[in-house]
């Protein structure tokens, strides 16, 4: 038994990370202190005079554990780590983890390339982000490389000449690979292009005109054109991003707008001196936590997820009580001094009030939204039980399907949705291990069958040692399972529950001639349903994601299965070789149509196992 009196006087007098856990072992909050002892027992002392949030946790307390750090910085990192790991539902979340695209200058290559990517690695490239639209960045590279006929394979060229590729032929590459290029010329391509992604398109179109007037003044007027169009092609570029701040640095602008027991955070982020982008985020457990905590918060679990950190980080509200340790922690971080700043006046307060205007716009839809689609959910769940006549609002749904290829690589799956919504953690995935060949009535009467014996021993198991039931993986029994299926199916199923004793309601979900959602088959009657109402559109959605879930798991096991079968068996291709040959060309399909000198350029490979690889796929083409 935890005595938690005798654990608080056994605390130390040190930095670190505690967890607090319910009756089931569940942690529900993760907090840092630079004193474990005097922050973890202030929990406990007047508990009436804390926030509801915070008095209906310490109610939910049955034991807690800690971590000590040597300070208080790696205690804060620490905290981070675990709340992303464990989401305790005490703690303010995000509701989400973005991976921005930043644009990479390889200049720790010999020929540079220029490309997008979502991690920043210390490699000694050069990183320009992070960019929130996807599809602008990839509209910069393409006019970046209409510009610039760079390097695009990621080819060694340290010291050997290559066969130029398709790019090179189409003037899409000036090939660096056949030794004939001006190394001079080719850097200065790419001085060129950090110069634009750095934020400093006035000095490079300046220098990009006294280039063009220098050739025209030569009667050169095809390399002056040449120049003229890389000019209006920056200009256009250069005029969809606002300039917002005189300062040339990185910043990154938050502010946060707050309705009932929602928040929604709003960061703009500013790359020299321009606004490249801006992101949102809900937060979810913000009641009865003030907004300079609900902003520490935010910038912890931000932060900590993301590659790029700036040199100012401008704040509508000042943190008080982590300031310190959050900016030495970033400033670790980046490598280089981070500052956290609350502007009272002047432009940056100005920019501000923008954030937030967006961020109070933002949430006022985000709560239309979530109001509509609660309404079309409670709608939905009421036509479903109304059609099938059913005793309850079914609020937990459980659907499955079966995915083969002829029998081969069978799988089953299982998805959840609770209140009409998607419950991702809950689905669960079968490979189908006593049934031989394409049998659909087999397959699911093995995949339930293993589901609710689970279901069912989680269950005795946690009554034994009285433990709530919501708290199992497969313990929480459905209010209705829907089977991609008609009445084979369906029958199958019920079979499986009658040898268990259950009674649930089973339907199997139909689909007409072009496979679209037609109707559900329930008690050996088809009920039709109507392409308008509510019911359809969610049974349509639930019929999709359990197919897909299926399809993306034989695919898997399909793939996983092509690989060791194909790769494995050819001389001199073990694991590393594999696993480059696949990150080099992508596809199997890539690597049985490769040369031998496009095979003995990867990572790894010499020239007799790249004849062995070729020799292997092109020996059963003849």
């Amino acid at each position: 038994m935890f005595d938690i009196k005798e654990q608080i006087r056994k605390l130390p007098d040190k930095p670190g990370v505690y967890l607090m856990k319910d009756d089931n072992g569940e942690i529900i909050y993760v907090g840092k202190s630079k004193s474990l002892k005097n922050r973890v027992s202030s929990y406990f002392r007047a508990v009436k005079s804390h926030p509801p949030k915070v008095q209906a946790m310490v109610k939910s307390i049955r034991e807690f554990e800690y971590i000590i750090t040597d300070t208080e910085v790696e205690a804060l990192i620490l905290e981070a780590n675990l709340i992303k790991k464990h989401r305790p539902k005490f703690n303010v979340l995000l509701r989400d983890d973005k991976s921005y695209p930043y644009i990479k200058v390889t200049v720790n290559e010999k020929y540079p390339r220029v490309l997008m990517t979502r991690k920043i690695l210390k490699d000694k490239a050069k990183y320009f982000g992070p960019y929130i639209n996807v599809f602008a960045v990839k509209q910069m590279l393409e006019t970046i490389e209409q510009m610039y006929p760079l390097k695009k394979c990621s080819k060694n060229l340290e010291n050997n000449k290559d066969r130029p590729c398709l790019n090179y032929h189409i003037k899409k590459c000036i090939g660096p690979c056949t030794g004939n290029v001006n190394y001079d010329e080719y850097m200065e391509m790419i001085n060129d292009i950090i110069l634009f992604l750095s934020g400093k398109q006035e000095i490079l179109i300046g220098e990009l005109e006294k280039k063009m007037n220098n050739a025209a003044s030569q009667l050169n007027f095809e390399k002056a054109a040449k120049y003229r169009d890389k000019i209006n092609a920056l200009k256009l570029l250069s005029e969809k991003q606002k300039v917002v701040s005189t300062s040339d640095g990185d910043q990154d602008y938050i502010s946060m707008a707050r309705s009932n027991d929602k928040v929604c955070v709003m960061i703009f982020f500013v790359r020299g001196g321009k606004l490249i982008g801006r992101e949102h985020y809900i937060l979810e457990g913000t009641e009865d936590i003030e907004r300079d905590e609900i902003l520490s918060t935010f910038t912890k679990q931000f932060y900590s997820g993301t590659s790029f950190i700036p040199k100012e980080i401008i704040i509508d509200e000042m943190i008080v009580e982590d300031k310190e340790v959050i900016e030495k922690w970033l400033s670790q971080k980046k490598g280089s001094k981070v500052i956290i700043k609350e502007p009272k006046k002047g432009e940056k307060r100005k920019l501000l009030e923008l954030v937030y205007k967006n961020a109070e716009e933002y949430l006022a839809k985000f709560e239309e939204k979530i109001n509509k689609e609660r309404e079309f959910l409670q709608k939905s769940l009421q036509e479903i039980k109304e059609l099938l006549n059913l005793d309850k609002l079914p609020k937990r749904i459980e659907a499955y399907d079966i995915s083969n290829m002829h029998g081969v690589f069978s799988v089953g799956s299982m998805v959840v949705f609770e209140d009409g919504k998607p419950v991702n953690s809950a689905y669960r995935k079968f490979k189908i291990k006593t049934v031989e060949g394409p049998n659909d009535y087999g397959s699911i009467q093995e995949v339930l069958y293993r589901r609710f014996k689970k279901g069912i021993e989680e269950c005795e198991l946690l009554e034994k040692h009285g433990l709530k039931v919501e708290e199992g993986k497969f313990s929480v029994l459905p209010d209705i399972i829907f089977i991609d299926g008609g009445k084979g199916q369906v029958n199958s199923a019920k079979d499986v529950l009658k040898a268990f004793g259950l009674n649930i309601p089973i339907a199997g979900m139909v689909k007409d001639d072009k496979h679209r959602t037609k109707g559900l088959v329930y008690e050996n009657r088809e009920v039709l349903l109507d392409k308008r109402s509510f019911s359809f559109k969610l049974i349509a959605k639930i019929q999709d994601e359990v197919h897909r879930f299926a399809i993306t798991y034989h695919k898997v096991l399909r793939d996983k299965a092509m690989i060791q079968s194909v790769l494995d068996k050819i001389p001199g291709i073990g694991k590393k070789r594999k696993t480059e040959l696949l990150k080099h060309f992508g596809l199997i399909e890539n690597i049985k149509n490769a040369s031998v000198e496009d095979l003995e350029a990867v990572k790894g490979m010499n020239k007799k196992v790249a004849e062995n690889v070729y020799n292997f796929f092109n020996s059963k083409k003849q």
